[in-house]
């Protein structure tokens, strides 16, 4: 949000356009980013009165909920926290006392089905493990709510498919929690609309630099705290050991690492990298033809670590003939880029650098969460006639855009198309990657299946307990 404090307000947008530009944006996108805004703010609240939020999925750091709880909470004409809720019962009483200071009085669940069928919700925000996001966020829907649900969207390819399905059959408002598209100061947009509007010429490929997935080696089983309740965390996963040794577990946070719960850094990292390679291409709700590991290290398997792959290299290839590939680092090194004031970067670009790098047959462009850079200053030069409309507003806080669309039931700028195409593209990856086949995979993005059967059994997983999606 923003906050002018005691300035005049066009002294604090030139101070504001003035502190983006330091961020690397050029001039002219600092000023239509701060523009955007400023119109956000200046909307008045709804006419319906506040949203009440329920959260499921809290704690103490490094809870995601607590980042997008920091953001929601900026929004205080339009929303009203009402229920926290969580398998562990520590970050239930950890998230009652803080939101209690907050000035909200939040009722506590250990079940979500409870937070669901309350009265008091009439919207949710879903920052649980990633195995439990589909069934959660199809739940509440059917229950009449609408959901923020953090990246990514899914565990497997048929609850994406699932989600897209209740989504519309309910006609409640989802948002995918890809704040790529929407904040950073509009870097990821403003690379887009310079990509779609040709100003590196035809696309040829994009690099998304992901980082690796970390390794554990064995983690001893251990009892799990009594405070958890370590069967319904696992909920339709297999039932498993609890292991802790240390920071490492096979529970809260690091489930990333484990094939079982999440996909590694594909679905992590590469849940924000791939939606941008997917919006570049303007390919949101499709995805490519073909996807083929490049290279890739050999797994942990005993079953007591972390099983997903450390390195990596993966190739999409899409029906244009664009590859998009996605590695833990393993990309090329990029010679004589410049910043937006044309200025030359000292240094090559490593491989290893974290972010998107698009080529073009004109230009080369390179993107992430700190830098912008080009193989040409004109690149930069500002948009106009040619600038590609990606959305038809400009939101510049990702939860703002989620609240202001339960207020007008639009579709947010991550809808359930967007958010369920992109997932479906990362879980083409660790398919790949878990098969590691010599040949590509060939993929039919309007039929969503593969051509291999094997790799069709991967498309879904089962559940356990009873649990079912859509």
């Amino acid at each position: 949000m923003l906050n002018r404090g005691n300035l005049s307000r066009r002294g604090f947008m030139n101070r504001s356009v003035a502190a983006l530009t330091l961020t690397g944006l050029p001039a002219w996108h600092a000023r239509d980013f701060f523009g955007a805004a400023a119109r956000a703010q200046d909307k008045a609240p709804g006419a319906n009165g506040k949203i009440n939020v329920g959260v499921i999925g809290v704690g103490p750091n490094p809870r995601r909920s607590n980042a997008l709880y920091g953001e929601a909470k900026k929004f205080k004409d339009k929303v009203n926290f009402t229920a926290v809720c969580d398998v562990d019962s520590r970050h239930v009483e950890h998230a009652v006392k803080q939101y209690k200071m907050d000035g909200y009085e939040v009722k506590g669940h250990k079940d979500f089905r409870e937070l669901i069928a309350s009265k008091d919700v009439d919207a949710v925000i879903v920052a649980t493990p990633d195995h439990w996001h589909a069934i959660i966020a199809i739940a509440a829907m059917k229950a009449g709510k609408d959901v923020y649900c953090e990246k990514p969207l899914t565990l497997t390819i048929e609850e994406a498919l699932a989600m897209k399905k209740v989504t519309a059959d309910t006609k409640r408002v989802l948002q995918t929690g890809s704040q790529q598209r929407t904040e950073m100061g509009g870097k990821f947009r403003l690379a887009t609309e310079l990509v779609r509007a040709g100003r590196v010429g035809k696309v040829q490929s994009i690099e998304c630099r992901i980082g690796g997935s970390p390794q554990s080696g064995p983690i001893k089983e251990v009892e799990p705290p009594k405070e958890l309740d370590w069967d319904m965390w696992l909920g339709p996963t297999a039932k498993v050991p609890y292991r802790q040794d240390g920071g490492k577990t096979n529970c809260h946070y690091e489930f990333r690492w484990w094939y079982e719960y999440s996909g590694g850094k594909m679905t992590d990292w590469g849940a924000h990298h791939i939606d941008i390679a997917q919006w570049m291409l303007n390919m949101d709700g499709s995805g490519p033809t073909s996807v083929e590991v490049i290279e890739a290290s050999k797994p942990y398997s005993k079953g007591d670590g972390y099983n997903c792959h450390e390195t990596f290299k993966v190739a999409h290839t899409y029906a244009n003939g664009v590859k998009v590939e996605v590695s833990h680092g393993a990309g090329s090194t990029a010679k004589g880029l410049v910043d937006t004031n044309g200025a030359a970067r000292k240094g090559d670009l490593s491989g290893g650098e974290n972010g998107v790098l698009v080529k073009g047959d004109k230009g080369t462009l390179f993107v992430s969460r700190g830098l912008l850079l080009a193989s040409d200053k004109a690149i930069f030069a500002e948009l106009g006639a040619d600038k590609p409309k990606l959305y038809p507003s400009v939101p510049t806080n990702h939860m703002g855009n989620f609240l202001d669309c339960v207020k007008t039931r639009e579709t947010p700028i991550c809808g359930v198309e967007v958010g369920a195409g992109s997932v479906i593209v990362c879980h083409l990856g660790t398919v790949a990657l878990r098969l590691n086949k010599s040949k590509p995979l060939m993929w039919d993005a309007k039929k969503y299946t593969f051509t291999d059967e094997e790799a069709n059994k991967m498309l879904s997983r089962e559940r356990r307990g009873g649990w079912k999606i859509g």
